[in-house]
């Protein structure tokens, strides 16, 4: 058995994940991590305060020892920045899968470990196997509607093998159910959405407030002006609403294809396959991660380039300095510079990166 400590953060899934570790005869303990408190007027709700009295009853309940650990100005740094300092750069950045890598399994793991600590246990919906190697790898979650590898997808091979996620092998009806089961505090409460840890804050309230608005012309791909918009930061690739053009007829929709942040213009064009700017086969990711084997020889992988797509299968191809070119087989819709690919072999994670362009 081991030594674990549980972040939890106030919902069912890290409560049950604490719950089944304890049941497994683990020497389990809980923290939760104060990221973020909303100190600063930001319209939205954080509801920070409920969250740790709600983890707090989880671990009475659980009879488990239960710390609040601030990583208020660490969030800051490896959170808040890169979030408002992508979006001033015109991409798209993820900060839930940064949050993985940087808090949950970086800063928070290293606590951990500090401590005593063996493992870093939480309510993912993966799924972890030990190979023959040695080596930890992470599958796909068991629930195919909630599975959450893609925002593990740039985790180390360190960070894996200290990582338990028994909710990964379950059901989210059987999770609801064991919390029942141990009579938990928040076996009903409903699940959190929302930026990482930011609560209930708008993504465009969340940006205003760190960058100013910064109005510029919105034109079609051949560069007539169809309206203004409101700051490049706001919108993004791929983007059908909230640009402010109507469509002049039935059917048709405009979409964001492009930006010029030279000019501060915004590109729109026709929601179809033929869009310029909208769909392509081949781009090139960076900022590369590898859970097992390094990317370095030319293979076929699944590639997902957002949370909720499908994984394609796509040519892997090395480069220099830690990028390699994807060639998918089927064109992509609004691939944004800034989001995450995760790379497939079937179900289990090879890694990910940075889509470049």
């Amino acid at each position: 058995m081991a030594k674990v400590l549980v972040g939890l953060s106030g919902g069912v899934d890290s409560a049950v994940a604490a719950a089944l570790l304890v049941e497994q005869g683990h020497e389990v303990a809980a923290g939760y991590m104060k990221n973020w408190i909303n100190d600063e007027g930001i319209p939205g709700d954080c509801p920070w305060q409920q969250d740790i009295e709600d983890a707090r009853a989880v671990a009475m309940k659980l009879g488990i020892e239960f710390r609040v650990i601030d990583l208020i100005d660490s969030y800051r740094d490896r959170i808040v920045d890169y979030l408002v300092e992508g979006y001033r750069a015109g991409i798209t950045p993820n900060p839930d899968v940064w949050c993985n890598r940087e808090m949950k399994f970086g800063i928070f793991l290293d606590y951990a470990l500090a401590q005593g600590f063996e493992f870093v246990g939480t309510g993912h919906y993966a799924r972890r196997r030990d190979l023959t190697d040695g080596s930890a790898a992470i599958l796909r979650g068991a629930d195919p509607n909630k599975d959450q590898s893609y925002f593990l997808s740039l985790m180390t091979q360190h960070q894996a093998a200290r990582a338990l996620f028994p909710t990964g092998e379950m059901l989210k009806p059987e999770v609801r159910e064991v919390a029942r089961r141990f009579q938990l505090p928040v076996a009903e409460k409903k699940d959190s959405q929302g930026i990482c840890f930011l609560g209930q804050v708008k993504m465009s309230d969340f940006l205003r407030h760190y960058l100013p608005d910064s109005p510029g012309e919105i034109v079609d791909t051949t560069g007539k002006v169809l309206g203004e918009h409101r700051g490049l930061h706001l919108y993004t690739l791929g983007q059908r609403k909230g640009h402010g053009v109507a469509s002049p007829r039935e059917g048709m929709a405009y979409v964001v294809v492009g930006k010029e942040p030279a000019k501060n213009r915004l590109i729109v064009g026709w929601d179809r396959p033929d869009a310029e700017g909208l769909y392509t086969r081949r781009c090139v990711v960076g900022t590369l991660s590898h859970i097992n084997e390094p990317f370095d020889t030319k293979r076929l992988v699944d590639a997902q380039p957002r949370y909720r797509a499908k994984a394609e299968p796509a040519l892997m191809e090395p480069l220099d300095e830690g990028r390699v070119r994807l060639e998918f087989q089927r064109p992509q819709r609004a691939i944004a510079p800034g989001q995450i690919c995760a790379f497939y072999d079937g179900g289990r994670l090879l890694g990910g990166g940075v889509f470049e362009g």
